[in-house]
């Protein structure tokens, strides 16, 4: 199993290094799909699993928030140079222990839906890249799970790959476009580091 910064369990990763070990697979094919799957914008159709918990107020006493998110991801070939590739993300949430009812929900929040438009190759100097827009839909079962609020903005992400390794930067930005007049409008930006 590989570990993210911000955390998450990357299954594709730990799905590679079994298949790293397995009799009939080369190991220049291996360390080929190894290096896929930690490309986020590969060609490759991949379902990474993030599973995250928050505790609030202590870890014995407090209130807990789990998340299940399920990231599907879908490449698409636009042309000889050019790729589409989908990046969704959807939670499965389960909210316990805090002191407002209403906040103790379980169901699905609010998905993500980012675009990247990517060149199939690499720039000369071996940077993979693509950018985009990002989508927020308001997909919560529950009102205490998401924004309702729609919402639109760029997103981008830049890698290298060196050896064994990958390092890159995925970041997004997201602003309201519409939704419910009795919630916050959205304007958030996410930063997510990594190194496989």
């Amino acid at each position: 199993m590989a570990m993210r910064f911000d955390g998450s369990l990357h299954l594709p990763a730990s799905l590679a290094a079994a298949l790293m070990a397995a009799p009939w697979v080369q190991a220049d094919e291996a360390a080929d799909l190894a290096k896929q799957l930690a490309n986020p914008i590969a060609s490759l159709i991949s379902v990474p699993l993030q599973y995250n918990t928050d505790t609030y107020g202590g870890f014995n006493d407090g209130a807990t928030s789990d998340r299940l998110v399920i990231q599907p991801v879908i490449p698409f070939a636009l042309n000889e140079d050019w790729n589409l590739i989908t990046r969704t993300i959807v939670p499965l949430v389960e909210q316990r222990g805090f002191p407002v009812e209403a906040m103790n929900e379980s169901g699905l929040g609010d998905s993500t839906l980012s675009l990247f438009f990517s060149p199939k190759a690499p720039t000369a100097g071996g940077w993979i890249w693509g950018a985009g827009p990002v989508m927020l839909l308001p997909t919560a079962t529950e009102e205490a799970l998401g924004t309702e609020q729609w919402g639109l903005g760029p997103t981008g992400v830049v890698l290298k790959q060196t050896g064994p390794w990958t390092v890159g930067l995925l970041a997004n930005h997201l602003w309201s476009l519409a939704g419910a007049d009795d919630r916050d409008a959205i304007n958030a930006s996410y930063l997510q580091p990594f190194l496989s």
